[in-house]
């Protein structure tokens, strides 16, 4: 909630206490609360470089705000200490389900995460929690295999761009386009082809993603095997969202989170942890989620 970006900012203090409120209905009484943690800056150097790690300290106003880039990505006094829970929660995440204390686990956090480049803020992203809890779960946690599924509204440049090179990591995206950032085309493959990119035009509805997905997401993933599944979680595809041009339901993101799920059970023993992502419309980001929480938690 401290990080606040300044009035009128799309992503907002206020998106927390709809997803909060949201899960703390009564269908979600058996989730297991736990406080993100702070994270540890060597875990966000797996990701980022050691001068924007930096830049980012240096920047962290102690009043008012500061820009980290043009102007989508602004940082108020509680913002290092939000990002960095952000990736505190993300590798709590990896951890929890590795050492099976839990079966999966929903990371409600803000800001995301999923634009953040290795050196340069982007997209109302700080550091890219995703990629870190990755990284960690491959490097630290010795994953052989390790996937990140991605299905917010905009392509998640900085996640693909930190797997480019790593055949061990792959990276999935559906995603309007054309759209912000302008990557994520079908012929960004990867080095190995461990990234898949599933470009939709704007207006896509739910039979559509749903055929996409099954033809090109879920076999490629299948293909991989990967040991541990992440998902970026974003519900600007929502078609209550402001932001956005999908026009997704609840249901498809209950649909394609069971599908996910189903191959976590093939490859991974189940392992899931996903990261909230974008989602501007508070209602159609609280229903969204609450639909994704409900598939999580196996209803």
């Amino acid at each position: 909630m401290e990080h606040r970006p300044g009035p009128h900012h799309p992503e907002s203090p206020e998106r927390q206490p709809a997803v909060l409120k949201a899960l703390k209905a009564k269908e979600f009484e058996d989730l297991l609360w736990r406080d993100a943690p702070m994270g540890k800056r060597e875990h966000v150097l797996m990701v980022h470089t050691k001068a924007y790690v930096e830049r980012v300290e240096k920047v962290a106003p102690s009043d008012g705000y500061r820009p980290l880039d043009g102007g989508d990505t602004i940082m108020s006094p509680g913002s290092l200490e939000a990002v960095m829970r952000c990736v505190g929660a993300a590798v709590a995440g990896v951890d929890a389900v590795i050492n099976k204390e839990v079966n999966n686990v929903f990371c409600a956090t803000r800001p995301c995460g999923h634009h953040a480049e290795a050196d340069r803020a982007m997209g109302f992203c700080i550091y890219n929690q995703a990629a870190i809890a990755a990284f960690y779960a491959r490097d630290v946690r010795k994953m052989k295999k390790v996937a990140v599924i991605d299905f917010d509204v905009h392509h998640g440049n900085g996640t693909q761009n930190s797997f480019y090179n790593h055949k061990d990591l792959f990276y999935g995206s559906c995603h309007q386009s054309p759209f912000y950032p302008g990557t994520g085309a079908k012929y960004e493959t990867g080095t190995d082809h461990n990234i898949v990119n599933v470009p939709l035009n704007r207006g896509c509805d739910s039979a559509t993603f749903r055929a996409r997905m099954s033809a090109d997401m879920l076999p490629a993933l299948r293909k991989f095997a990967p040991e541990l599944l992440i998902i970026s979680a974003g519900f600007d595809a929502h078609y209550k969202d402001p932001l956005g041009g999908l026009s997704f339901t609840d249901d498809d993101y209950y649909w394609f989170t069971k599908e996910l799920m189903k191959i976590a059970d093939e490859t991974a023993e189940g392992r899931v942890v996903s990261i909230l992502e974008g989602g501007y419309s508070l209602e159609g980001l609280a229903t969204g989620c609450a639909a994704h929480v409900r598939a999580l938690m196996g209803k």
